[in-house]
């Protein structure tokens, strides 16, 4: 278990987020069952001391409060032992992020026109979620503003996520069905794979590919 310091640098990193306005911190602040209803704007506009904020790590740790924290950070024998880690890291995959200006009407259109399920959306309104469809995940993060300039995406042809598929003839026909929009055509690519781009509704780009089979 970490040193007491190390939940104390937490609480206070809190109390720096929130006066900073940080939207992840109103949720966290929802976990306290007195401001569960509250929305993100009302978490943020409430006086955030650091008793409050330790109670939210606290919280956040399985414990009632943060005398109870406390207590068991100092009973726990051999809280500061080094966990024992491989020689090298294995990396468990990567997640590509869609900037998008509504996450809840994106996480629709990967619902009603994609075939994704939603696994979460973080905010209220929300700021960011995740879909994901059999082992394909997608996170969604709201933004202001283009995150890229006017007419770049069709020059460079850009692409904002890369998905692979089994059985791209079927994906195809099935988006085909759903009229989801498509860049061009399904067409093998000189590299030998097969693959289409469909469109969201910010324009982003999500590649969907048949990877060509692996040679000796």
């Amino acid at each position: 278990m970490p040193k007491l310091e190390t939940f104390r640098k937490q609480a206070k990193q809190l109390v720096r987020w929130h006066r900073e306005g940080n939207y992840s911190v109103a949720g966290r602040i929802r976990g306290l069952p007195r401001y569960r209803e509250l929305t993100d704007a009302a978490a943020l506009a409430l006086p955030f001391p650091l008793a409050e904020a330790q109670e939210v790590i606290a919280a956040e740790n399985g414990h009632e409060s943060w005398a109870s924290l406390r207590v068991s950070v100092e009973a726990a024998p051999g809280s500061e032992a080094p966990a024992t880690r491989p020689a090298r890291p294995s990396l468990k995959g990567a997640i590509p992020i869609l900037y998008v200006s509504n996450v809840t009407a994106s996480a629709a259109f990967f619902l009603d026109k994609l075939g994704f399920g939603i696994d979460f959306l973080h905010g209220n309104p929300p700021f960011y979620g995740s879909v994901s469809r059999d082992s394909a995940r997608i996170h969604l993060r709201f933004v202001h503003e283009p995150a890229f300039v006017a007419g770049i995406v069709d020059k460079e042809q850009l692409i904002h996520a890369f998905v692979e598929v089994d059985d791209i003839k079927g994906l195809y026909a099935e988006y085909l069905a759903a009229d989801v929009e498509i860049h061009g055509r399904l067409k093998k690519e000189a590299w030998g794979g097969s693959g289409f781009a469909a469109i969201d509704p910010d324009g982003n780009r999500i590649y969907f590919v048949r990877q060509p089979p692996l040679t000796a």
